[in-house]
């Protein structure tokens, strides 16, 4: 194989890692008069780090999934934890510590020892209106409450692939109208200003909460957290950010699609 035949073969092969990446971040078209959601990931490199998921399941249920990977290969650590979350839930049903111990063990069997991913799986229960979670060593997203209070998901365990035999416990918090969740990754919390001073989780949450004052929808949200970060940061990004928003709203979730994807058998 000459030097340009393999030039192009990398590059058919970076492409199509591109390809599969981003057609894991999409927000899913299901109906929901309970939940409005949305998420954006701003990559670095087309090929980055970090990643989010909604996967819509059977019985008014949406799980969300946010990562961030470490150590080389990022793309293929997160490729390769994705489908495995998605798999496991098939085969876990509520189990969501089971769920991550079944990512853990393919992650860490299929990855380098220096390659990890921070992990947070959450799912929302429309009828229920609770949240259960494991966060799995990643950055603790929060639940805001109509009142100003706050409550950080914190239980879960050890960052995925990092250990062989990691336990994880499920948390759950009882969600009411009007609350929001607020998942990210570091590279989000870390941009710096020209005096090298990082916007911080102060600098999100009081994004957020003016945002959320001015009762725009989740998709607005996201948007404003990032122009608001990138104000401060005057652009200026040296690492992945991903953010993740769910909303409380009044009404049930309808799932029209519960035919056309196989996920929401789960």
């Amino acid at each position: 194989m000459t030097t340009d035949e393999m030039i192009v073969d990398v590059s058919q092969d970076w492409v199509m890692a591109c390809d599969v990446q981003q057609g894991f971040m999409q927000v899913p078209r299901t109906a929901s008069d309970s939940l409005d959601y949305s998420a954006r990931c701003r990559q670095v490199r087309a090929l980055g780090g970090d990643c989010y998921n909604f996967i819509p399941l059977k019985s008014n249920r949406l799980a969300l999934v946010v990562g961030d990977a470490s150590g080389k290969g990022l793309a293929a650590a997160l490729a390769n934890v994705q489908s495995s979350v998605r798999t496991a839930a098939l085969f876990t049903g509520d189990d969501l510590a089971a769920l991550l111990r079944v990512v853990n063990h393919q992650a860490y069997t299929s990855s380098s020892e220096d390659r990890y991913a921070t992990l947070f799986y959450g799912v929302f229960d429309g009828s229920t209106r609770t949240l259960r979670y494991v966060d799995a060593g990643h950055n603790p997203p929060v639940v805001i409450r109509r009142d100003g209070s706050m409550h950080w998901l914190e239980t879960g365990g050890a960052p995925v692939g990092l250990f062989a035999d990691s336990e994880y416990r499920e948390g759950i918090v009882k969600l009411e109208t009007g609350d929001l969740l607020i998942a990210f990754t570091d590279g989000l919390i870390e941009a710096t200003n020209q005096d090298g001073e990082e916007w911080g989780v102060q600098g999100l949450l009081k994004a957020a909460a003016c945002g959320a004052q001015c009762s725009q929808d989740a998709g607005g949200l996201v948007n404003l957290i990032f122009n608001t970060m990138d104000d401060f940061s005057k652009g200026h990004q040296t690492d992945d950010a991903t953010l993740a928003f769910v909303r409380v709203e009044l009404g049930r979730v309808c799932s029209e699609q519960l035919d056309r994807d196989p996920f929401l058998t789960a």
